[in-house]
């Protein structure tokens, strides 16, 4: 399956409402889109979000970098796919969000090729995914009323973002608590905003409110402190932004810092890395949760393939559709009674974008 031509292409999508977390705000889902072609007429797609306060990457600058990694592509065999990645990675550090897309496209194809839908193409089998809810930074009372919304939803989880000051932290938490009752479970996201101190400050006033765990408490580079908090946490904490790839992991887990590991496609580079990370997760016994940016339901779907695939990947976090005031896939996963993703069964992920939508949307074509 040789790769004649690659399409790529900026996916802008308005969001209904800006989204605020700890470490910045957006109003638009500015995603990349890549579709590698080959000489059988078959083609993959695959779709990153470079979420730039977090990745260090724009849509600018996956959709420049896309154009060199696609020259790279040309003439390469689909199926090599550990042989297309690492050319990539020899070409240009990290960038990850940008690759994740290429990752994505290339097991697209891979599937297909295999006739089979890309659980199965990993080693998987068809498991229901149902994801939980975000609650976005903002008075106690307005995500109060956010959560109380969630629940009658029919939600078995909500993930609540804070990460601003300890006192309003634990304000946000006891709110929701005293608004929903004490069975559902929350999970608590601070996205950095803290320092040791009040991580282990808000953690404990928190403990007895049902928090199953709490994603990147501290500076994505300050893995010392992070284990400090782990140590000294009655909550299981969750690295997110400190681990992009296995080497992170790896890092991770030699040093005790935490108790899941948060796996985003658009973060780690792809489903190549991520398998990578599950393994090294597995040989830890650390559970792992799927996340996502601010993916369209493409890249959505690719996420719940490979968490369908993974029995060790125990938490999912696959909402950011819900943010989106218009939904531009066609087939891919399916949201029943709101929460649980129904993963197609053709070949590869099954997603795919409407051609009227991203007629609108830059592109450039490399052959």
């Amino acid at each position: 399956m040789t790769i004649t031509r690659v399409e790529i292409f900026k996916l802008s999508i308005p969001l209904k409402a800006p989204v605020t977390i700890a470490i910045g705000t957006i109003e638009e889902s500015r995603n990349i889109v890549v579709k590698i072609h080959t000489e059988d007429g078959i083609y993959g797609i695959g779709e990153g979000s470079p979420f730039w306060m977090i990745v260090g990457e724009t849509q600018e600058t996956c959709f420049a970098a896309a154009q060199d990694f696609a020259r790279l592509l040309i003439g390469r065999n689909a199926l090599d796919i550990e042989g297309c990645l690492a050319a990539l990675d020899r070409y240009l550090t990290r960038n990850y969000t940008c690759k994740s897309a290429f990752d994505m496209a290339l097991y697209d194809l891979a599937a297909k090729q295999a006739r089979m839908p890309l659980y199965q193409y990993l080693g998987g089998e068809k498991r229901s995914i149902t994801t939980d809810e975000t609650i976005y930074i903002g008075t106690p009372e307005a995500m109060a009323a956010d959560a109380v919304q969630i629940k009658a939803r029919g939600s078995e989880a909500i993930k609540v973002k804070l990460g601003t000051n300890a006192p309003d932290d634990i304000r946000r938490v006891k709110a929701i608590r005293e608004a929903i009752g004490a069975e559902l479970p929350i999970r608590v996201d601070a996205n950095q905003g803290w320092d040791y101190v009040s991580a282990v400050k808000v953690l404990k006033a928190v403990a007895d409110l049902n928090v199953e765990y709490c994603e990147q408490p501290v500076k994505h580079w300050n893995y010392e402190d992070m284990a400090r908090v782990r140590h000294n946490s009655p909550v299981p904490i969750c690295a997110d932004e400190s681990l992009f790839t296995h080497t992170d992991a790896f890092r991770l887990a030699q040093m005790g810092a935490v108790d899941y590991f948060n796996i985003k496609l658009s973060k780690s580079g792809g489903i190549n890395n991520a398998l990578k990370i599950n393994a090294i997760a597995e040989a830890a016994g650390i559970s792992c949760m799927i996340g996502c940016m601010s993916e369209s339901r493409l890249a959505i779907t690719a996420n719940a393939h490979l968490a369908s695939a993974r029995t060790n990947i125990r938490f999912y976090d696959l909402d950011s559709a819900f943010e989106h005031a218009v939904d531009p896939v066609l087939g891919g996963a399916q949201y029943h009674n709101h929460y649980r993703l129904e993963l197609p069964e053709s070949p590869g992920h099954g997603a795919d974008l409407d051609d009227k939508y991203l007629s609108r949307m830059e592109r450039v074509e490399i052959k």
